[in-house]
């Protein structure tokens, strides 16, 4: 029994031993995407035309809306004096103009809707690129594990030494522009 015992701490010490010489032996950094795409100026563009295109379809609902709300008004001005199926008809009209509104919301910012897809065509390809970089810096430098800072990964503590974003903003430039070192925005 004895025996058995001292062969299974004997197994723990070296199991342990070989998870602390392996951790000693990975390398960690991390990365800050926020500001890696707050210094490439075609994210911005991207970010702009997106805006853009959000504001005009937010307008384009409100008035469908306020088109609703003034037909409301109206019907329940005239309801009084209306006659029972002209009453319904006016109610459905307001049903029917409000689900224009509703599907025109699900179709512009729906899952799959058009701000959805727009923001896809526009910010991927830049975001693939930032992960290229990173995968190429991760592989050259033998680094295990990059986290990302910005995605709020639990990273209670960070050291500068181990921030790779300017080295992913000064890779990514072999492929788009990017703000120069010295005129990066923290």
């Amino acid at each position: 029994m004895k025996k058995i015992q001292l062969l299974l701490l004997a197994v723990c010490f070296i199991v342990l031993g070989t998870t602390a010489t392996m951790a000693q032996n990975q390398r960690f950094a991390y990365v800050d995407t926020d500001y890696i795409m707050l210094n490439i100026p075609e994210y911005s563009d991207a970010q702009e035309e997106l805006n853009m295109y959000s504001e005009k379809w937010e307008e384009e609902i409100k008035a469908i809306y306020a088109k609703v709300e003034e037909m409301y008004r109206a019907y329940q001005t005239e309801s009084v004096l209306l006659p029972e199926d002209l009453k319904r008809k006016r109610e459905e009209d307001i049903i029917n103009k409000e689900q224009e509104a509703k599907n025109l919301q699900m179709k512009y910012f729906g899952p799959e809707g058009e701000l959805y897809t727009k923001r896809t065509a526009l910010v991927q390809p830049i975001q693939e690129k930032v992960f290229n970089a990173i995968d190429e810096i991760a592989k050259v430098k033998n680094y295990a594990f990059v986290f990302d800072k910005a995605a709020g990964a639990m990273l209670l503590y960070s050291s500068d030494k181990f921030d790779i974003s300017d080295d992913v903003l000064d890779e990514i430039s072999n492929v788009m522009q990017t703000v120069s070192r010295d005129q990066r925005k923290k």
